[in-house]
């Protein structure tokens, strides 16, 4: 962090906060959006579900490369014109994907959407100690990173409550006219924000004023940290850990695999959780719309809870989230839909994001540890919705939550056994 961000963060733009917390919100939820439209989109462009579902790997897979390749190849760009960049490049891939009259013109939008995403993510995650005073730097994250919790579990649900009424075009025009208007607050909240430097760089000078209480409590819990790792902080330790970079601790380590095995569970029961409420409980569009709105209100409220828990400990409430979702989805092909079983679905995985990226924090990774874990989010996203696809084809529709429940319960277990002996403070 330079002398001028921290001059510009002892005023708090919180109106900028808010408006990059909206900004992620639009890019998780334009990538989520194939979920509520699936068999609509799939229908109209003469498509299978499964292959429909490639509108979900196709971003996932092209975020987790343009996450960590946007963080080197823009490192000297004012961060403020790049974010301001990607929320265009997502306003246009919205809009023609909402144009696209071919499952191949759809797909090359949802390339353009991939980019936008990893970019916009990577960066806005770390962006509060550069726009807030070090002591309110705690709830700014929880703000920004809130923006991809809800759009998770509620951004999906507002989509097919639109499309409805409207037709699944109309979802992503909204999310396409969405981008544009947010394009203009953007630019109008962020103050400058030089590209900060990435490990080898020469260190910034430290500003002499800072007061101790000014700074943010843990230094590791923050995104733009980076602090050295030494033996005795380092889990693995030794001389080898203290030269490691903080973002390829082992305990990052262990929260990326946690990452890859949560959400590529999610999203293969997830993506295709419209075909199975249609053909396996029969619901119609009404239902529908319903249960993901009560799905979407659960995640919301999983969210929050989970924010203010994992802060103190992150890897238990990440097994009991990990344990929720693992619950909800084996229940689903014995029950059929029942909304008991969705609203703990939705609190599980409505909490997944908040505390795997409070765990992530902790390292003191910086950018690009920040840019390591939305790739893997995203691989993550794009793995499940394609493994996802192949069971729907090949098996059944109900079949696609078993993997969830598998991979869920997984995690919980290698969080409970690895995390106890590689991370700290748990």
């Amino acid at each position: 962090m330079t002398l001028t961000d921290v001059r510009a963060a002892t005023r708090a733009r919180w109106p900028a906060v808010i408006s990059v917390a909206v900004g992620t919100f639009t890019i998780v939820t334009s990538e989520m959006l194939p979920v509520g439209l699936l068999t609509s989109i799939s229908s109209d462009l003469r498509v299978s579900d499964g292959t429909a579902g490639l509108m979900m790997t196709a971003p996932g897979l092209v975020a987790a490369v343009s996450a960590p390749l946007m963080a080197v190849a823009t490192r000297r760009v004012d961060r403020r014109f790049t974010l301001l960049g990607l929320m265009a490049l997502l306003a246009v891939a919205n809009l023609a994907g909402a144009l696209a009259q071919s499952h191949l013109v759809m797909m090359a939008a949802r390339v353009l959407t991939g980019v936008s995403i990893g970019g916009f993510w990577a960066f806005a995650a770390g962006l509060a100690p550069r726009l807030v005073p070090g002591r309110s730097v705690g709830r700014a994250t929880s703000i920004i990173l809130s923006g991809v919790s809800v759009a998770s579990v509620l951004g999906v649900p507002a989509a097919t409550f639109v499309a409805s009424f409207a037709g699944w075009r109309s979802a992503f025009l909204a999310m396409g006219a969405l981008a544009l208007v947010l394009l203009a607050v953007l630019a109008a909240t962020l103050p400058p924000l030089p590209g900060p430097p990435l490990p080898g760089d020469p260190p910034p000078a430290r500003p002499r004023h800072r007061s101790a209480q000014d700074a943010p409590t843990g230094a590791r819990s923050l995104p733009g940290a980076q602090e050295a790792v030494t033996p005795e902080r380092d889990a693995a330790g030794g001389p080898e850990a203290a030269r490691r970079p903080p973002w390829l601790s082992g305990p990052l380590t262990l929260t990326l695999v946690l990452t890859v095995l949560i959400v590529s569970g999610h999203f293969a029961a997830y993506t295709y959780l419209r075909p199975f409420m249609e053909q396996v409980a029969h619901a119609g569009p009404a239902l529908i719309s319903t249960a993901l709105l009560v799905y979407g209100a659960a995640g919301v409220a999983g969210n929050f809870v989970s924010g203010a828990l994992a802060a103190r400990n992150p890897r238990a409430v990440l097994m009991t989230l990990a344990a929720l979702i693992s619950l909800a989805t084996a229940a689903l092909p014995v029950t059929g839909l029942p909304l008991v079983v969705l609203v703990v679905w939705g609190i599980g995985y409505g909490g997944v994001g908040v505390a795997l990226q409070l765990w992530i924090m902790r390292e003191g990774g910086g950018e690009l540890g920040t840019a390591l874990f939305v790739s893997a989010f995203n691989v993550s996203i794009a793995l499940g919705a394609f493994a996802g696809g192949r069971v729907a084809d090949g098996l059944s529709i109900t079949a696609v939550m078993w993997p969830a429940a598998v991979l869920a319960a997984l995690s919980a277990l290698v969080a409970g056994i690895w995390g106890r002996s590689r991370t700290s403070g748990s």
